[in-house]
């Protein structure tokens, strides 16, 4: 196995893995709006302003719905 080789993919896997944290974060709590949070997340998570945007809405808590 070569070494470069080696090295290039373990880090696309790190480099996808933390590009795509807000969406990872959102779909382990089951987050409603998971499609809403990846799309932002997938399109302007390469400026660091949509990345936060897209890790605090999939941090924060859903509010509860009132059916009447």
């Amino acid at each position: 196995m070569h070494f470069p080789a080696f090295f290039f993919f373990h880090l696309f896997g790190l480099w996808s893995a933390m590009y795509f944290l807000p969406t990872i974060i959102a779909a382990i709590r089951g987050k409603r709006d998971l499609l809403a949070i990846f799309l932002p997340n997938l399109f302007l998570g390469w400026s660091v302003i949509g990345w936060v945007v897209a890790l605090i809405w999939a941090a924060k808590h859903d509010s509860q719905v009132m059916a009447r």
